[in-house]
């Protein structure tokens, strides 16, 4: 005969989707009886109403039930937390019952390598950089967080194709969207579509630490941030915000964007942060018929660079059509794919990031 504990056993290997915990753990399960006919009633209390991802507790939740011997029938009910049982939620999210004044993620001992993206000008291809990064750490098998934090342009969710998508609030607590191995949070989900965002250093630097405290992350091992171009109130709120942060800087060959991208490195240089290398985006085109490379913004733009800020220049990245790509996210097999992958484990390798909790790679 079937107990309830063997049912509780059982329904600990159910995750939630989106926070990647047990709902035995998070306390979920709101109510269990199995009558004598051995038909169990169960009821399952979602974070919100209409849940989206409530098919999926569905259909694992009487997957594992079925799969138990002694259970004849079960008798599913998805309902909804009310406001105590989603307080209790976010603080078995946090380990905490309050929010902290530091989000540990910030704390000096925190594990998390984070390293920001930058430029000194719109234009070059800072964003599709950041989101082929982070897919190919991905991949490696790092766990990677990643911030938009061009309040102003934000374009990743446009690049991981998630621009139309929402993330779940559960009171206080913002659970990021995940796409393609990454989880990834962006100012685009908060604003009315096609609204400019109106706001001064001060709100800036709020809504950026939301991003570090609000969110409920989960365990990572990098996170990366898409900072905005040039050396504004957003980037030096991350200098004053993650001392230890590490920096690459993206150009394209172009002398202009070499010379702005120069003074970014330089700013991250006075403020204590490692420059792992460069990234020099747009640097050529090859001719899919001859090989031959056409240098469209000229060259050696990545190079100068790298020589000002005496950092490696890490790799050169091509000119290509985004007719066949999804997104602009582009897969392992291409060529850019490629590219990206052997940037990222420079990066590993430049970055020492060390896996904290290891896992498959794709």
């Amino acid at each position: 005969m079937v107990t309830k504990e063997r049912i509780m056993e059982v329904l600990g290997e159910v995750e939630d989707p989106e926070v990647h915990k047990s709902i035995v753990e998070l306390e979920m399960v709101r109510r269990l009886d199995i009558d004598n006919e051995g038909i169990v009633h169960l009821e399952i209390a979602l974070t919100i109403t209409n849940c989206p991802l409530q098919t999926a507790i569905e259909k694992a939740v009487n997957e594992k039930l079925a799969a138990l011997d002694g259970v004849k029938g079960i008798d599913l009910v998805l309902g909804s937390m009310n406001d105590e049982e989603r307080a209790n939620f976010t603080a078995k999210l946090r380990g905490k019952s309050e929010p902290q004044a530091v989000p540990p993620m910030l704390e000096p001992d925190s594990p998390i390598t984070f390293i920001a993206v930058a430029s000194g000008k719109g234009g070059v291809g800072k964003s599709t950089v950041t989101a082929n990064l982070a897919v190919a750490l991905a991949r490696q098998g790092f766990r990677v967080g990643v911030i938009d934090a061009d309040i102003y342009g934000f374009s990743l969710p446009s690049i991981f194709g998630v621009k139309d998508q929402k993330p779940t609030v559960i009171g206080d607590l913002i659970i990021p969207i995940e796409a393609h191995g990454v989880k990834l949070i962006s100012m685009h989900f908060f604003v009315p579509e096609s609204n400019p965002v109106v706001w001064r250093g001060p709100m800036l630097g709020k809504m950026l630490r939301n991003f570090f405290g609000e969110v409920h992350w989960g365990d990572l091992d990098v996170v990366l941030l898409d900072l905005p171009p040039g050396t504004g109130d957003v980037a030096m709120d991350v200098h004053q915000m993650l001392p230890k942060s590490k920096e690459v800087i993206v150009t394209t060959p172009h002398q202009d964007a070499s010379d702005v991208a120069v003074r970014a490195g330089v700013m991250g240089l006075r403020t204590n942060h490692e420059i792992l290398g460069v990234v020099e985006n747009m640097s050529f085109v090859e001719c899919s018929n001859c090989n031959e490379r056409m240098y469209i913004f000229g060259q050696g733009g990545g190079e100068r660079v790298a020589r000002e800020l005496r950092t490696p220049m890490l790799t050169q990245i091509p000119i290509v059509s985004m007719a066949s790509e999804t997104h602009r996210i582009f897969a392992r097999d291409t060529q850019v794919g490629r590219t990206f992958d052997e940037l990222a484990k420079s990066i590993v390798k430049s970055a020492r990031l060390v896996r904290l909790d290891p896992v498959t790679t794709n």
